[in-house]
């Protein structure tokens, strides 16, 4: 089913909310969301703090915001509107939230529900797509594509992954030139950790800093692989007296043979995943125990999702492109589905944007094929290089005020007016 131009018979207000974990380039998406409906004279309402807002009629009217604000929400990071980590359950398990859905989108004429996010929010969105049915109202629901870990199915990539991948490749280089200009009297490993739980897109991009086997990132470590500890330790020991120095690249997902995260600090998150406490200083633990090196490690955490002013132009314009597309499906009738990157060519690198099926995307795990991982499972085949270099390619310039700092923007973010009943979940 291909967009076609909107229906005269639909009209009503459109909803989008963001989830998760944000990204750099989120906020593009959201404006071209906010812009593309504009076009259209369709009144865009936002979730404060994601899926929650919408529970607790907690609306934005995103009609309040000049033309120029929602321009710059192409190149301003973060969640504009708020966003949160909650998952619904099954109708049958929990009817009440979602007939407070259905009376939150009644009450305020929202026919079409733009839910903006990753794997747990692509499940979501298929839940809430089946709402009309179940429950007698016309709502058409439409998932947007957003991670930074690159672990959608069906898209070739997901927005908010190559400005990450940028990102990590520009600071395993820079950081890797730091340690070898020190390792003589000092630091002779250098340990970064990259986020990936379960699939380690992030940690392959630290390959593309370099190439070869003397180039750093010499050695990655990626969650499809079981930490061969032995292995590692070779591995480093054998770089370092050929080299001088070490980088590693750890992705936080790192498994032992028992299965168990070698970062695992016991708690977990609303969505059931378990909430990693740092490999990067077992690892360096390990080093200093095992080998007697010295070293020095580095965990950026939120700063690799929000580092806009090293944003890939690639993935700011991708993420723009599923918003309006978005738009456009919804208008068009569509239900249960999501725009996705389609790749039609590496060199020269061309790309499109299609709708695909939630019911295929929602659930499904995308992890590293194994063919872009070397035999000796410390770095990144050619494969993968071709696959990952055109998504860092080209910069997306910031704006900067005379304080020499990047002007963002920060929403008004007018509430609407409330017509129910507050609601406990």
């Amino acid at each position: 089913m291909s967009p076609s131009r909107r229906s005269p018979a639909i009209t009503g207000n459109l909803l989008y909310a963001q989830s998760g974990g944000v990204t750099a380039v989120i906020n593009a998406t959201a404006a071209g969301v906010i812009e593309g409906a504009r076009a259209k004279g369709v009144k865009v309402y936002a979730a404060r703090n994601g899926i929650l807002g919408a529970l607790r009629e907690e609306l934005i009217d995103t009609s309040k915001e000049s033309a120029a604000a929602i321009t710059a929400l192409r190149h301003t990071p973060g969640g504009a509107f708020g966003s949160c980590r909650y998952k619904l359950k099954s109708l049958e398990d929990n009817r009440a939230e979602y007939a407070r859905l259905i009376d939150v989108f009644r009450a305020h004429d929202i026919r079409w529900f733009l839910y903006n996010g990753g794997n747990d929010s692509a499940d979501t969105a298929l839940k809430i797509s089946q709402l009309g049915k179940a429950m007698g109202y016309d709502i058409r629901c439409i998932g947007v594509p957003k991670t930074v870990d690159n672990d959608l199915a069906v898209t070739d990539c997901c927005p908010g992954f190559g400005s990450v991948a940028k990102y990590t490749a520009i600071s395993t280089l820079e950081a890797s030139l730091d340690v070898a200009s020190m390792a003589e009297t000092s630091t002779k490993v250098f340990i970064l950790e990259v986020m990936g739980r379960h699939a380690g897109w992030i940690a392959a991009a630290a390959g593309l800093a370099g190439e070869g086997a003397d180039a750093p990132p010499h050695i990655i470590l990626f969650p499809e692989n079981t930490f061969d500890e032995a292995a590692f330790l070779a591995k480093v020991k054998a770089t370092v007296e050929r080299v001088g120095w070490c980088t590693v690249v750890a992705s936080e997902g790192v498994r032992n043979a028992a299965g168990q995260f070698l970062a695992e600090a016991g708690t977990r998150d609303a969505f059931g995943h378990a909430q990693l406490g740092g490999v990067a200083p077992v690892l360096a633990a390990l080093v200093k125990e095992k080998l007697g090196y010295k070293y020095h490690w580095a965990l950026p955490d939120y700063l690799q999702r929000s580092a806009r002013h090293a944003a890939s132009a690639v993935d700011a314009e991708q993420a723009f492109a599923v918003g309006k597309a978005a738009v456009d499906y919804a208008l068009a009738g569509m239900n249960a589905v999501m725009p996705v990157i389609v790749r039609s060519s590496d060199v020269p690198y061309r790309w499109k944007v299609e709708p695909a099926s939630l019911a295929k995307i929602a659930n499904r795990e995308k992890k590293m094929p194994k063919s872009f991982i070397t035999r000796d499972g410390f770095g990144i085949t050619a494969a993968a290089r071709r696959y990952l270099a055109p998504l860092i390619r080209g910069e997306a310039p910031l704006p900067y005020g005379k304080d020499g700092l990047p002007r963002y923007v920060r929403l008004k973010n007018v509430a609407v007016a409330k017509k129910l009943a507050g609601f406990q979940r």
